[in-house]
């Protein structure tokens, strides 16, 4: 017989039927003639009703001893009930598969996620390997998963080509103070920081061309929304102005948000996320703004900042605030920004670029904009900012070859989860975290 999935039995498809689970023991509970062991699988949870008087003697007490997260095969009759859920398994035959040793039960307890639920998560994530089986983990990564396949279906449906850059590169992309220093065989080389240079150099190739790939920041920030090791989607296109990037990234992000409300309704309101608010990500436009204006509103609002300073994440979380939808933050003075970004043609004190923040107090999600596209340009640019030319003689070498506009953006995947499912941080919603203090599991 077929193994079936929880879902089959909860989905109504299953009743009076015999089946056959395969799972994991979520809770257990009885006396010494009943047991009621509630099965978990990828899909749900479901109650089995284990009864004496049905295995008999020996296999009840095996089922009895089955602590949490044993691993079992029980097959029985699905019966509809009244109970949480509508469905149970009336069970006929249980096969322990993998038994935990009662001295070493499974750390992950209710008195534990009370502890994190107040602040204590060190624990929680010095057990991330056995945390990630939990409910509300679990349906993080389903969230995180449908969030991955909007991104390759957006791009891919708009007939992008994927494509993939190093890991390994000698220069910064974002600045020198947020490298990872890498020992290369007697030379010093980085992780890197973005696959933007390296999508710059296959642009005039393919034109349209997108990534989902890890990137590396060195960056003590603590903040809810950093990581130092975290995944990137990113598109360069060929031609593209600062306002044509801009259209991909709102399309992209509205088509992430309906994809979850397609895909994922029930496991976002499992964590009390309202699907109002996702309805109203997906189906408004997102209004622009420029840095002078933003400067302007917060210096309205009381907060410290001269013209020209970027935008950390205590004053992105002020201007979003009140924030009913996401915003786009466009030109940037030239002074803030990377030698990439290419310089307004109508006024060289800013550059064409612009950054998507997310309201709800969750910041940017998105950098991007044109690039410094001619070989004079760059150069100037290059020159201005003191940086050395000869780690970037290939990005160069792309201007001298038929240089054209073109431009992109970079869109942090692991932010744009943790926004839409509404969790308190970034750790959240990705399986194994890395942070300026943590490197394990």
């Amino acid at each position: 017989m077929k193994a079936d999935w929880v879902s089959d039995v909860l989905s109504g498809n299953r009743d009076h039927k015999s089946v056959e689970l395969k799972g994991w023991v979520h809770r257990t509970r009885g006396n010494k003639n009943i047991r009621f062991v509630v099965l978990r699988d990828s899909t749900g949870s479901v109650q089995c009703v284990v009864k004496r008087d049905v295995l008999g003697d020996e296999a009840f007490e095996n089922a009895a001893s089955a602590l949490i997260e044993s691993s079992m095969i029980v097959r029985g009759e699905v019966v509809p009930t009244d109970r949480q859920h509508g469905h149970e398994i009336q069970v006929e035959s249980i096969e322990i598969i993998g038994p935990v040793d009662p001295e070493r039960p499974f750390p992950i307890t209710e008195s534990a996620m009370e502890s994190a639920d107040s602040g204590e998560t060190e624990f929680l994530l010095d057990q991330r390997h056995l945390y990630l089986r939990t409910s509300r983990m679990t349906t993080m990564l389903k969230i995180r998963s449908s969030v991955f396949g909007a991104i390759h279906g957006y791009f891919r449906d708009l007939d992008f080509i994927e494509y993939q850059a190093p890991n390994f590169v000698a220069g910064a992309v974002e600045g020198g103070s947020t490298l990872f220093e890498v020992p290369y065989f007697g030379r010093t080389a980085y992780l890197t920081q973005s696959w933007q240079l390296y999508a710059e150099a296959a642009m005039p190739a393919l034109e349209r061309l997108y990534t989902i790939a890890p990137s590396f920041r060195a960056e003590k920030s603590r903040t809810r929304r950093h990581l130092t090791e975290f995944w990137h989607a990113e598109m360069e296109i060929a031609w593209g102005s600062n306002d044509e990037v801009m259209a991909h990234g709102e399309s992209l992000v509205r088509r992430i948000a309906k994809d979850l409300l397609d895909d994922r309704s029930d496991e976002l309101q499992s964590i009390d996320r309202d699907l109002n608010l996702i309805a109203r990500y997906a189906d408004n436009p997102y209004p622009r703004m420029r840095y002078d204006e933003a400067v302007e509103t917060l210096q309205g609002m009381g907060v410290e900042i001269e013209w020209g300073q970027d935008l950390d994440y205590s004053k992105e979380k002020i201007l979003t605030k009140d924030f009913d939808v996401p915003h786009f933050l466009t030109h940037y003075p030239k002074i803030a920004k990377p030698f990439y970004h290419r310089v307004d043609p109508d006024d060289g004190n800013y550059v064409l670029c612009h950054d998507l923040l997310a309201p709800e107090g969750y910041g940017e999600i998105i950098g991007g904009g044109e690039r410094t596209w001619s070989e004079e340009e760059i150069l100037k640019r290059i020159d201005e900012e003191g940086t050395p030319r000869d780690p970037y003689q290939f990005y160069i070498d792309v201007r001298t070859y038929g240089g054209v506009p073109h431009g992109g953006f970079g869109l942090g995947v692991d932010r744009v989860c943790a926004w839409l499912a509404g969790a308190d941080h970034i750790r959240e919603v990705i399986p194994f975290p890395r942070d300026s203090r943590r490197v394990t599991p």
